[in-house]
């Protein structure tokens, strides 16, 4: 549901398409709805958005913002993003309320996964 003046849609670059659509499909079941061959949405992940076809990356190195995900089960969601291969970058560790780690995906966009 749009909420006035809530964020409602995020969007990333993506040097391949394809690649990040695989990744997702297998590392999380995500769904995609094709808008050309530069551009791909998907929706009910949590917050809707896309990809872009772009050489640019999104890390926090580079003072992007993290896109965060949760998990019941961290270690299966990091063996998935591995075996649909992601990369880690920082291994799981503890914060005040749980344990994450960080991955990018195979465009080199950083994100992280938390659990309690």
């Amino acid at each position: 549901m749009k909420k006035h003046e809530k964020i409602n849609y995020v969007e990333f670059p993506a040097k391949d398409i394809e690649k990040t659509k695989a990744f997702f499909i297998e590392a999380f079941g995500w769904s995609f709805v094709d808008y050309g061959p530069e551009y791909v949405a998907f929706t009910d992940e949590g917050l809707d958005g896309g990809f872009f076809k772009s050489e640019l990356i999104s890390s926090t190195k580079q003072g992007s913002a993290l896109i965060v995900l949760y998990s019941e089960k961290l270690e299966a969601t990091q063996s998935k993003i591995e075996k649909a291969g992601g990369e880690i970058v920082k291994p799981i560790f503890a914060f005040p309320g749980g344990r994450r780690f960080h991955f990018t995906d195979p465009n080199g966009n950083e994100y992280a996964v938390w659990s309690e």
